[in-house]
């Protein structure tokens, strides 16, 4: 799966403001036999999505039809658990280009950049903002600015910067995985060897 170009996406949210969510919750276990990116998507939440009898569960927030978009706002410590990479595939193949946490675990963290999928921190001020703002209107939208690492609600001129390595910015911002950012470095790489051979 390629890798998107990511620049300023503006959307509407899904909440998500339980705290620790780790890797079992968001993509269980045994769903993990595929070794493609695609098709973990449907098995999203899966225990929490769905009863035992595979009916959707009406209190979750993605069987709620007032909640949808790109940017999903979790609570804190998204993403703890195991290393499975899965979890940012499950993720971004529902359909999610953002994930706002007011803190993430180091491992998906990496595993999301790698994959395209956007882990913005901010402020736990400024995510308990974002969790009322949409609890009052689902319809209200987020600006995501990559260029200028900044996340603000659309209309209200409430923002908050955060931070992204420039390696990993550079990579989103041109749609790069990690070989594609040494494919784009080639000729300087050519050139430095034969310089390096005189």
């Amino acid at each position: 799966m390629p890798i998107e170009k990511f620049t300023t996406l503006v959307s509407t949210c899904v909440p998500l403001p339980a705290e620790n969510v780790d890797t079992d919750q968001i993509i269980p276990a045994r769903f993990l036999k595929a070794t493609s990116r695609e098709g973990f998507g449907e098995n999203l939440f899966r225990d929490w999505r769905y009863d035992h009898a595979g009916r959707p569960r009406k209190d979750f927030v993605l069987n709620d039809e007032r909640y949808g978009g790109e940017i999903m706002v979790a609570g804190k410590n998204f993403g703890s658990g195991s290393s499975r990479e899965h979890a940012a595939w499950a993720i971004k193949d529902y359909g999610f280009r953002v994930v706002v946490s007011s803190f993430f675990a180091d491992i998906f963290r990496n595993n999301a950049l790698n994959n395209g999928l956007l882990p913005v921190q901010v402020t736990g001020d400024f995510l308990s903002l974002l969790f009322n703002r949409i609890e009052r209107d689902p319809r209200v939208t987020v600006r995501v600015d990559l260029e200028k690492q900044a996340v603000s609600l659309e209309g209200e001129g409430v923002s908050e910067n955060f931070e992204i390595s420039a390696y990993k910015k550079k990579c989103l911002l041109n749609g790069y995985d990690d070989i594609d950012y040494l494919l784009s470095m080639k000729e300087r790489i050519t050139e430095w060897e034969q310089k390096r051979e005189l």
